[in-house]
């Protein structure tokens, strides 16, 4: 290996595959996902909260046998505090006054998730601000997904929100609800998504690296954005579900055998096929995201399904953009095809080692 690291171009090429590396195993996943709905009834109105139970294991320690799952008796344990927390974790305003609230119902979800249930009074005008406190506890770079409707179940608007934009503001009574707002809020989320999902970037880069031709290139990832399309599809609408203790080892397989593969296949025209196979398995990755937002099997999923797609294939094509050329000019040096591709394709594999090792015994 020492031979590897050979003089200050290749120095240069190692360093930026142990960076990618090394932030792929500080940041995964994403940091935290949480949803609310907000009905909007004549009296009252009803916010329903879901968060992942890992979320709030940092904060309430709720998991007293660290077997990373809740019981009933554990959330009882810790139910006073839970419900303070979420009487302050979301505050909603009607024409600059604020709705008061009656009642807070805690509820275990599976296991995976504590469901709260906030009722408010309503108060006067069609002004409505809705403002995430909770989001200052959680850790940096969670994001919250507000869905509002009235009291027939018409959708009146939604947003992702996080620490930096914790508020959503809009009208309670609007005579025709837009979607456009929605559109990019999730095309931004899908490029986010892809460019901090580091086992998702790591994976891309090893497919890149082998340098194929401009032809190839386009079938590899025309094949990744077709499978990973289907997939996303079809678990977003229920149609297909596998549980994450699945799909998350098998994304890190997917990343230690296209490492490999760079090194001891030197025929590569058909890789395009093996990337089909594995963009299903990351298309359910992906769904991870939309469904920890709370985006189910309904007709109202469709405009968050195509616009986080569209983000995550935006995101995609930038990033190939980027490297294609500057592998294809490194690869003109016989140096860099001999020595240093190789010695990113072990940085790669190990990350997904790494990775596969984390989500079996995690």
């Amino acid at each position: 290996m020492i031979n590897l690291i050979h003089g200050r171009r290749g120095r240069s090429v190692l360093l930026i595959c142990l960076l990618v590396c090394a932030a792929s195993t500080s940041w995964a996943h994403d940091p935290g996902l949480s949803a609310v709905e907000v009905r909007i009834g004549g009296d009252t109105v009803t916010a329903h909260w879901s968060i992942a139970t890992s979320d709030l294991e940092k904060l309430f320690a709720v998991d007293a046998d660290h077997n990373g799952r809740f019981t009933a008796s554990e959330l009882s344990s810790v139910r006073p505090k839970l419900e303070g927390f979420a009487r302050e974790a979301l505050e909603i305003w009607f024409a600059d006054n604020p709705a008061s609230t009656t009642t807070v119902d805690v509820r275990l979800d599976q296991t995976t998730a504590i469901d709260f249930q906030i009722t408010f009074v309503r108060g006067q005008g069609s002004a409505l601000r809705i403002r995430s406190a909770a989001l200052a506890s959680f850790a940096r770079g969670h994001r919250e997904y507000v869905s509002v409707f009235d009291e027939r179940g018409t959708k009146l608007g939604e947003k992702i929100l996080d620490s930096g934009n914790p508020e959503f503001e809009l009208n309670a009574n609007p005579s025709s609800p837009s979607q456009a707002g929605s559109f990019a809020a999730f095309v931004l989320f899908g490029i986010e998504h892809i460019l901090t999902g580091y086992d998702h970037l790591t994976f891309l880069l090893g497919l890149l690296l082998a340098g194929a031709s401009f032809r190839s290139v386009v079938k590899i990832i025309t094949s990744f954005t077709v499978a990973h399309s289907i997939t996303l599809a079809l678990s977003t609408f229920h149609l297909v579900r596998i549980p994450s203790g699945v799909v998350e080892p098998l994304i890190a397989v997917s990343i230690v055998y296209v490492g490999l593969e760079n090194i001891f296949r030197q025929d590569l025209r058909w890789r395009w096929l093996l990337t089909f196979g594995f963009g299903l398995v990351h298309g359910f990755g992906f769904a991870s995201a939309l469904r920890d937002l709370g985006i189910g099997s309904s007709a109202g999923a469709a405009i968050p399904l195509i616009s986080f797609n569209l983000g995550v294939e935006i995101g995609q094509l930038a990033i190939a953009t980027i490297m294609l050329p500057l592998i294809w000019k490194l690869r003109e040096r016989p140096m860099f095809v001999r020595r240093y591709a190789p010695a990113c394709s072990i940085l790669i594999s190990l990350a997904g080692g790494f990775w596969l090792v984390e989500r079996i015994l995690g």
